[in-house]
């Protein structure tokens, strides 16, 4: 089969087409004949740095849109000739960017009529990623208030579609270009990242979704309302919110504790 591989660490430059061998389901898993296959920022970071895939040669790819070849031993949930689509496990279950990929079968879902393989195949990381955030973690329900950063970008513009349909009052940013599309997704206010400093233009929210970098995350802090929720796509902690905390702790007018908490928590 044919598939983009690498074998070095590098700029896109790396990757090349090669010829490898075609895999076979194990038990509990299937063996998809892949029609289309996400790109994603882990796509590009494995790419150059490695992150914590260590192996090479390297067939990147966890996003799949495709049609089932075969089925290992116990597998129920579907059959030769199914369409499906799903997410590779993450990380070590990589390798979509080929003609075949396995998989296990509980990482796939039917894919839906309604759309076809190129759409589906753009879904899995990116929406689970917007639902964990929206509905897994912070919980979003009708009546609240939502900001979504970079609302016209991969995960942001289905975590819009995502708290809209649960209710939320939806607000985004975007640059003026994109305003459009965003609001066709359903945002109610669209905030020109470019121009305008969304601090000024949005507060009292209960949930700011976060896949920015820079100081976007400390600077949403101040949007909140008390008790709301900021959630952050980025690893690792943010030494500016553990100086916020020592701050208001400093100021003896607290009452009860002050917790930092590891995300995922």
């Amino acid at each position: 089969m044919r598939a983009i591989s690498q074998d070095m660490h590098g700029t896109p430059e790396v990757l090349a087409q090669v010829t490898l061998a075609r895999p076979a389901p194990a038990p509990g898993q299937i063996l998809v004949g892949v029609r289309a296959a996400g790109v994603n920022p882990t796509d590009w970071k494995h790419r150059a740095a490695g992150l914590f895939l260590g192996r090479l040669p390297l067939v990147l790819g966890w996003d799949v849109s495709g049609v089932v070849e075969a089925v290992g031993f116990g597998v129920t949930l579907f059959k030769p000739g199914d369409e499906v689509f799903g997410m590779l496990p993450y990380p070590h279950g990589v390798g979509s960017h080929a003609e075949y990929a396995t998989g296990p079968a509980r990482a796939f879902a039917h894919k839906p009529v309604g759309i076809d393989h190129v759409q589906a195949g753009a879904l899995p990381l990116a929406a689970l990623t917007a639902h964990q955030a929206i509905v897994d973690t912070a919980g979003v329900r009708a009546g609240q208030r939502v900001l979504i950063h970079a609302a016209a970008g991969g995960v942001g513009h289905l975590a819009v579609q995502i708290a809209k349909s649960r209710g939320a009052y939806v607000i985004g940013t975007a640059g003026a270009p994109k305003h459009g599309f965003v609001r066709s997704l359903g945002a109610d206010e669209v905030i020109d990242y470019r121009t305008t400093d969304f601090r000024d233009a949005a507060q009292d929210i209960d949930m700011v979704l976060d896949p920015l970098s820079g100081d976007t995350r400390a600077r949403s802090l101040d949007v909140l309302r008390p008790g709301g929720v900021l959630v952050s796509l980025l690893p690792g902690a943010d030494p500016d919110e553990a100086a916020k905390a020592h701050a208001l702790g400093e100021t003896g007018r607290t009452t009860g504790k002050i917790v930092l908490t590891v995300p995922g928590e």
